[in-house]
Order: C-alpha cells, then structure tokens, then sequence
C-alpha cells in the first residue's frame, strides 16, 4: 500500500496527498491531547484546563475545514483513481470524526467545570479514568494505523470497542444504582455519566477511524460487518487492491 502512494508520476500530486494526510495526522494529535485533557481535569477538579478544552474547539473545527477544502481540490483537479481515491475518501470522513472526538471532549471539560460548581462526585472518577485511558489509546492506535496503512492495527481498535462498551454499560449500571441509594447524590453523578457517555462515543468514532483504515488498504467497506466477517477481510488471504 505506501508503495502505491509513493510511486506517482506527478511528485506534486504525491505531495499533495501527503500534505493532506500529515494534516488529518496533525488533526488528530490535538484531540487525543483534549480527550487526555478533559478527563485529567475531571478527575482533578481543575477548571482552568477544561476551559482550555473548550477553547480548543474552534481550531479543531478549523482545521476540519481545511482538510474538507484540501480534499475537494484534490478531487476536483487530480481526479484520482483506486488507492489514491480511497485515501482521499478516508481521510474526508475520519475528519468528521475527529471533530465530533473533539466536541464529546468539550462536553467532558463542561461535565468537569459543572462538578467544580458543584463539588465532587462520590462515585465514578475510577471509571473515568480506566475508561478514558482505554479510549485514548484507541484513538491513538486508530491515527497510528492510518500513519502506517496498518489493517491489523485497525482491527485490533474495532475489537477494543467492545471491551469498552461493555465496561461502559457496567459502570452506568453501578452509578444508577448507587444514585437510587443516595439521591442527595444525583445531579453530581449524573455529570459523571454523562463524561462517561462522551468517552464510550469517543471509543465508537475510533472504531470508524479503523473501519476507513480497512477500507483504504484492503478496498472492502467493513462498516455494517460483524466483528468476524471483518477479521476474513484483514486477514485473509485477499493481497491488496491497486
């Protein structure tokens, strides 16, 4: 695969395509730091470094702009075929994703400026934290799969997703329960549930980051496949598309 995007005839066009994607890199190196951000000033009941999140926002959104209109160009003049445009196609959408990334780890920062307000919640910031390291290394690991056309990578992430939703459903259940115990509690926990919210999202739009991973190496939308059927696909002996 890196050598079909390394063999152009036009270096301008091989630029160009390396250009777009070192951007979406780029993109996605300042919301992994506002996910690790928000939930360090949850946790820490720091309220000076959620807002700092939040500011954040507009240049995430601005940098999706600039990647939309840099693959629109690329569309328009190159025209590209096969591999290429499966790279502009993934880069295009994982964009979207890493801005809505960004905007569930403002919602987070707003959760952690609330429980400022308000004083800490009893029960939960153990969850944050194990869950919220979890979903950062499964955008990590998503973006590193995308710098490498690495398709195992990307199925290893998609696989992760399970585990966190699954851990996600036990600490919402232990949360509703301990809220019912101790109702003098809700409002306070509730904004430790719906931080975790944001974070089990985190972990779907990391999923979807790996599932266009796949599809630019291999050339197979794995989107709508069970968990085996897109195992088949990476590791199968199907070789690479041009």
């Amino acid at each position: 695969m890196k050598d079909n995007h390394s063999q152009h005839i036009s270096q301008q066009f091989n630029a160009e395509l390396e250009e777009v994607r070192s951007h979406l890199l780029a993109m996605g190196g300042l919301v992994e730091k506002q996910v690790n951000d928000a939930v360090t000033a949850l946790i820490e009941a720091d309220s000076g470094l959620a807002q700092q999140v939040r500011e954040l926002d507009e240049q995430t959104n601005q940098m999706e702009r600039d990647i939309d209109e840099a693959c629109l160009r690329i569309l328009a003049r190159r025209q590209p075929a096969a591999s290429d445009l499966r790279l502009v196609i993934s880069i295009s959408k994982s964009v979207i994703d890493l801005e809505r990334i960004g905007d569930e780890a403002s919602k987070i920062a707003r959760r952690a400026i609330q429980l400022c307000e308000e004083g800490s919640a009893p029960r939960g910031y153990v969850e944050v934290r194990h869950i919220g390291d979890q979903v950062r290394k499964m955008v990590q690991d998503a973006l590193d799969a995308f710098a490498r056309f690495d398709p195992e990578l990307a199925l290893a992430v998609a696989q992760y997703d399970k585990t966190v939703d699954r851990e996600y459903k036990t600490a919402l259940r232990e949360l509703v329960t301990y809220m019912m115990e101790d109702p003098r509690a809700i409002s306070r926990v509730l904004n430790v549930i719906w931080a975790l919210r944001s974070l089990e999202r985190i972990g779907d739009h990391a999923r979807n980051i790996a599932e266009l991973v796949i599809y630019l190496v291999r050339g197979t939308d794995v989107r709508h496949m069970g968990l085996k059927r897109m195992r088949e696909e990476v590791q199968g002996d199907k070789g690479s598309p041009a």
